[in-house]
């Protein structure tokens, strides 16, 4: 709430916000603590993180989308969306964070995932022959890879839950246009209420006229 009102020109306190809340009887989100977070928190300009989540369609299809998540930016990149996640898939998206990163990826150390058996021996290959050491997350224990499981309620919460979906491609394109809007226009309070992506560069009108003539 704060952050989207930041975005309108009005600034207002925290504890306004609390108030407000408070008086909508709308409880404050409990405090995330534990080692596991601790740690990621510490290291999170060093891993990437990835998991599944699936969609149903009006259909009753079942399809399943593979995302990477950076820790430190919390930018998120969708690589992949089928019917149909076999091993071979798998591994071959598993190439297209590493080229979309580019340069930032020469700055990663870990690959944080869980037991999933669609991520196989190849696809951690990938990356193990980028330099990126691969941690798989204790069995039963969603919590290791909170960062993913957060945005996995995020997107279902505030688009994939209020859509109808046809299919793959309708799929591809809604989540196309809402990591658009996550990365390049959503606030997030853990960054300052700033989107994940680096502002537009401020061009000056002065240096531009003056080149101009």
């Amino acid at each position: 709430m704060q952050g989207e009102l930041a975005r309108l020109g009005y600034q207002v306190a925290a504890s306004t916000v609390c108030k407000i809340l408070h008086h909508a009887c709308v409880d404050p989100a409990p405090r995330r603590t534990g080692p596991t977070r601790r740690f990621l928190t510490a290291q999170a300009h060093t891993i990437l993180a990835c998991d599944f989540f699936t969609v149903d369609t009006v259909l009753l299809k079942r399809i399943y989308v593979l995302f990477f998540i950076e820790l430190a930016s919390r930018q998120v990149h969708i690589v992949g969306v089928t019917a149909h996640p076999t091993g071979a898939w798998v591994a071959q998206q598993a190439r297209n964070p590493l080229m979309s990163l580019d340069q930032r990826a020469d700055g990663l150390r870990f690959l944080l995932r869980d037991r999933d058996t669609k991520f196989t021996t190849a696809f951690d290959t990938v990356f193990t022959a980028a330099g990126i050491d691969v941690l798989r997350t204790p069995p039963q224990a969603p919590r290791a890879n909170a960062f993913a499981e957060r945005w996995i309620g995020t997107v279902r919460r505030e688009c994939t839950d209020r859509i109808l979906i046809g299919g793959e491609r309708h799929l591809a394109s809604v989540l196309t246009e809402y990591t658009e809007h996550y990365n390049g226009h959503r606030p997030h309070r853990s960054l300052g209420q700033r989107p994940p992506n680096p502002p537009p560069q401020v061009v000056d009108l002065n240096d531009a006229r003056y080149w101009a003539d």
